[in-house]
């Protein structure tokens, strides 16, 4: 699982930031899942690493401009590049109409198909490895927080401890290899932890933007390896952010200290700390430092790879 920023802008791009979107690459099955999509992520796309063509999944957060003006026109570039596979799209009640009313006035014309679910708070999506969910959060508009969770994995089946059992190789081992306690023909009792090694713990990747510190954040991010929170403001605009439902640096920190995250990616600046205003980013990344150590400032095509979690067996 690795970690891509596409924008990192609020509201407005700037010189060095595009408007809201992250992209998350599954490299073991060769899919990216994109998280918002403001104006000109295709060009981002284009001057990252990532290929187009493995394009899956894409989240909305939320209806506001900055996180979705630039999805009908990655969806037609998809198109017209022969995106072999179809897309699934989730996103708050109106994303549909609003995507239908740009393919009716811009008379544009899938040639693969494309679904849209209309989220809600629980899970969004599960498959074999992978479970999303979301929560709402507070902000203007409804706006919704995204949690991807990866299954935990056995650890690698030790074939010669079970030929050693006279275990008879088949199905068996299938069921061995997932952990799962298999009775065999002569009525023993097999756990298959017992017959696989180290367990990966699945990964917890968080995303949550635009909000101003609420606690379903909180809820949604407990535990995480990974939160992305938006940081709009500096502390001493909390008013400002109070006003507009947007977050300080220091309530993003507080949403990861008190979900007791790994680390923290602020992100969703506002362009107002530029090199004119006396308070930067550095300050804004002091601020949520101060409360929790273990935050990192984003940039666009900053990537990050998340680090599998690894458990001993117990037996």
């Amino acid at each position: 699982m690795e970690i891509t920023f596409l924008g990192t802008s609020s509201g407005v791009p700037t010189r060095s930031r595009n408007v809201s979107s992250v992209a998350l690459r599954l490299p073991q099955r060769a899919e990216i899942w994109l998280f918002d999509c403001g104006e000109g992520t295709q060009h981002q796309v284009l001057r990252s690493d990532l290929k187009i063509s493995q394009l899956q999944r894409i989240f909305i957060t939320h209806l506001h401009g900055d996180h979705i003006f630039g999805l009908m026109g990655l969806l037609a570039s998809c198109g017209m590049a022969g995106h072999a596979q179809g897309i699934d799209i989730y996103g708050p009640e109106g994303l549909e109409p609003y995507l239908r009313a740009c393919t009716k006035y811009s008379h544009t014309h899938f040639s693969y198909p494309i679904q849209v679910h209309t989220v809600k708070p629980g899970l969004v999506y599960e498959d074999e490895e992978f479970t999303v969910s979301c929560q709402l959060l507070k902000h203007r508009i409804p706006a919704y927080g995204y949690r991807i969770t990866e299954k935990d994995r056995p650890g690698k089946f030790n074939l010669e401890k079970a030929k050693a059992l006279g275990i008879p190789p088949g199905p068996i081992y299938s069921k061995l290899k997932r952990g799962e306690i298999v009775n065999l023909p002569d009525g023993r009792i097999v756990y298959g932890q017992q017959l696989c090694g180290t367990t990966e713990v699945g990964r917890k990747f968080v995303y949550c933007t635009d909000t101003v510190f609420c606690e379903t954040a909180i809820e949604l991010a407990q535990k995480a390896d990974v939160l992305i929170h938006e940081a709009t403001f500096a502390h001493q605009d909390a008013q400002m952010a109070f006003e507009r439902l947007h977050s300080t640096s220091t309530m993003a920190a507080q949403v990861a200290l008190a979900a007791q995250v790994k680390l923290l990616l602020i992100t969703h600046f506002s362009p107002r700390y530029g090199p004119a205003n006396a308070l930067s980013l550095d300050d804004l990344l002091a601020e949520a430092r101060a409360i929790f150590p273990n935050t990192k400032l984003a940039h666009d095509f900053l990537s990050y790879e998340i680090p599998r979690n690894r458990q001993l067996s117990e037996v």
